[in-house]
């Protein structure tokens, strides 16, 4: 059976201490519903905290016992971990940091020490249930470093990893010091997920900006792994909302409930005491409509409830007081004797009242400032299911407005007219217009539950599991790079064909700061004295920079994808090449330059390449994009051909490519061993020019004709040092 470790903060259970002794009571909060919802094929282990401090030796190998009889791993934290991991750097660097309030993020390296410590303590517990196939998922913003801890100590096992609030822009994400670390964490992960697209785009920008790992429609390719960065919205437990298993009639609160809205149109706003929320806002535009619109005095009521959090938190007592100000003010200016415009409760309600509230409330006011997700409207929607007459007034700013926007009002949560206007519109709504709003959302709440939601994130994590695992290109390592040292060792006759940039050498911004350093001299020394074998350095580099580096060695040369070629120690011309063409793309290039800085034209004999390696990538995409539609119109009918490699762009003939070239001399001889290894797009053409018994080599993880791969420079180096010695 297939094993799925759930790691989390927090476990699905809540342990309480009464009259000296545990009790367990399970949590409320959507994960748990949706991941014990998962297919029962997977045996489910959930590590996490278990909420409380347990010091006592005794006690914590009670509590060990008792949770391992439900698949659950505790992990103890100590008061001190508590504070700095979890209320420090967790809540008060991380929270207010992605939802884009920096004023509040704290620079504390105590706290991100521990943030550290407890992401290893978490490892050292995940370790002890690890084997060989499972399937790991990893959740939220407490625990960002551990995927790559995993990833280090079990290199094959699958890992996902969700983030359940926002990821923010490059240019917030940045800020923090330990930027770099944090993205690495992540990136340990197989599958990345996010509730939104946009949450989703700035991770990939970070990936790029801060790492230099470009994406392909989501996909990474980090040390030969796959990495699938997807959209997964998040959503409820719509029949827990839609039919609720309470009695409302004997709920004293719910009761209450049902007494106000016989006279009264109720606005609802459910919230968490939070910064994000947007609740003094949210106060002084209901005060705002209510001025504007004196015809609704004692006739409408906001209904706030407000659940304490984080009460020791100096942001939060200020947040709070700030709406209590607000609440006094607007209802002493507004209200009369047997009328106050706001209800105002900090404090929780029970299920049954909460889902009362739901169900009477004409309109639900979710405008938080910034939040991942909001299940709170998704809520409000499903407890509509029989009536279908509320109305949803959302904030931009919320996850959930890329599903609900087609029947929500959505507003800038920053706008008091907007939201004056949006009340104002729901209050007048027919009910005709109301119902097909409703109608329309909680035909998607039903489809995309949370149990859809938990779902679809496994089953695309097995998906990209099972493809990496039944990839057809091969790691040549281990008994793989044995097997060919041994046809390498065996083979009378060989011809090797050898990229040069990102295969022999790395990359650089400047392509002529890339000169050859002594161990490729010598490894290409060292191969060409072999009387067996024909060395081929098949490259897009001119002839001139070949010549200069590598001429004084026993090779043979392609230059310029096959422009000129070097045999018998001379140079010729490929005699399909023209160059009438190059003026014309040149000005089209320059051009170019003079809007891009940092990019540059590289002039060969007969193709011009521009090179975008130091500027922006999405910059450097936008004028690839740009290019190739003047270049279009410019140089129709000629034979020519866009090559787009890493960061540059070459124009050539098209009737010359390293795979001609390779061809060429593979039809010159036979031989035993045919070999070649090459890094990006332009390499896939010596792959299929290849006889079919050929050794072929992708340098990196990208999708490939190859039937192998090596990670990078120094595998391949290591690779030829082994043929040699």
């Amino acid at each position: 059976m297939s094993r799925l470790v759930i790691i989390s903060n927090r476990l699905p259970v809540t342990i309480n201490r009464s009259a000296g002794e545990l009790h367990y009571h399970p949590s409320a909060g959507g994960l748990a519903t949706g991941l014990n919802s998962l297919d029962e094929s997977y045996n489910k282990i959930w590590i996490g905290w278990p909420g409380v401090d347990i010091t006592d030796d005794w006690e914590r190998e009670t509590v060990k016992t008792d949770l391992a009889k439900k698949n659950l791993a505790p992990v103890f934290l100590t008061p001190q971990e508590i504070d700095l991991y979890y209320e420090g750097f967790s809540n008060k660097t991380i929270w207010p940091h992605f939802h884009y309030f920096t004023e509040y993020t704290a620079y504390n390296d105590d706290m991100w020490d521990a943030y550290q410590e407890v992401n290893y303590k978490f490892f050292q517990e995940t370790e002890k249930h690890l084997r060989d196939g499972d399937m790991v998922w990893v959740h939220d913003y407490q625990l960002m470093l551990l995927p790559q801890m995993i990833r280090d100590k079990f290199p094959n096992i699958s890992i996902g990893f969700f983030l359940h609030i926002p990821f923010p822009s490059y240019e917030v994400f940045r800020i923090l010091p330990w930027r770099k670390q944090i993205l690495d964490g992540i990136l340990g992960a197989d599958q990345i997920g996010f509730h939104t697209f946009g949450y989703m785009r700035h991770f990939l920008s970070a990936a790029y900006r801060l790492s230099g790992h470009e994406h392909q429609f989501g996909r990474l390719s980090i040390n030969e792994r796959e990495i699938n960065v997807d959209v997964f919205p998040m959503g409820i437990n719509y029949e827990k909302y839609a039919h609720p298993d309470v009695n409302a009639e004997s709920d004293k609160g719910s009761g209450e409930i049902r007494r106000l809205h016989a006279s009264r149109k109720i606005v609802l706003s459910v919230d968490r005491l939070d910064y994000t929320k947007g609740i003094p806002q949210r106060v002084r535009a209901f005060g705002q409509f209510i001025r504007n619109n004196p015809s609704y005095v004692g006739q409408v009521n906001l209904i706030m409830i407000v659940v304490p959090s984080r009460a020791n938190v100096d942001q939060y007592q200020s947040l709070k007081h700030e709406v209590d100000v607000l609440v006094s003010q607007i209802n002493s200016e507004y209200g009369t004797f047997d009328w106050m415009p706001i209800h105002y409760y900090y404090r929780s309600l029970n299920f049954a009242s909460l889902t009362t509230l739901y169900k009477e409330a004409d309109i639900a006011l979710i405008t938080p400032l910034r939040d991942g997700m909001n299940l709170v409207a998704k809520e409000y929607i499903a407890a509509k299911e029989d009536t279908k007459d509320g109305v949803l007034i959302l904030s931009e700013m919320a996850g959930a407005v890329h599903e609900l926007n087609d029947g929500a009002i959505t507003v800038n949560p920053q706008s008091n007219k907007d939201i004056e206007d949006a009340l104002l519109e729901a209050l007048e709504m027919p009910a005709e217009e109301k119902a097909a709003r409703m109608t329309n959302m909680q035909e998607k709440l039903k489809r995309y539950d949370v149990k859809h939601w938990a779902a679809t994130f496994i089953k695309e994590q097995k998906k990209l599991k099972d493809n990496n695992r039944m990839g057809s290109t091969t790691h040549l390592s281990g008994d793989t790079l044995t097997q060919v040292q041994d046809s390498y060792t065996k083979a009378g006759s060989r011809l090797l064909f050898i990229d040069y940039d990102g295969t022999l050498m790395g990359f650089n911004e400047d392509p002529q700061a890339v000169s050859p350093d002594d161990e490729v001299i010598s490894l290409l020394s060292g191969l060409a004295a072999d009387p067996k074998n024909n060395v081929v350095i098949n490259s897009g580099r001119d002839k001139g920079t070949l010549e200069k580096w590598l001429g004084h060695l026993d090779v043979e040369m392609a230059a310029e994808h096959g422009v000129w070629m070097k045999e018998d120690n001379k140079w010729h011309l490929n005699p399909n090449v023209v160059d009438g063409w190059m003026p014309k793309v040149r000005d089209l290039l320059e051009n170019l330059v003079a809007r891009t800085p940092g990019s540059f034209i590289e002039e060969k004999d007969y193709s011009l390449a521009w090179h975008y390696r130091s500027i922006d990538r999405d910059l450097g995409h936008k004028r690839v994009r740009e290019f190739r539609d003047m270049l279009a119109y410019l140089i129709q009918n000629q034979d020519l051909q866009v090559l787009e490699g890493n960061k540059v762009v070459e124009i050539k003939n098209a009737g010359v490519n390293k795979g001609k070239a390779t061809s060429h001399f593979v039809h010159k001889d036979e031989y035993d061993f045919v070999l070649g290894i090459g890094d990006d797009a332009t390499d896939e053409d010596i792959f299929k020019a290849l006889p079919e018994s050929g050794i072929s080599i992708k340098v990196g993880a990208d999708r490939t004709e190859a039937k192998y791969s090596v990670s990078g420079v120094n595998e391949v180096r290591k690779m030829f040092r082994s043929l040699i010695e």
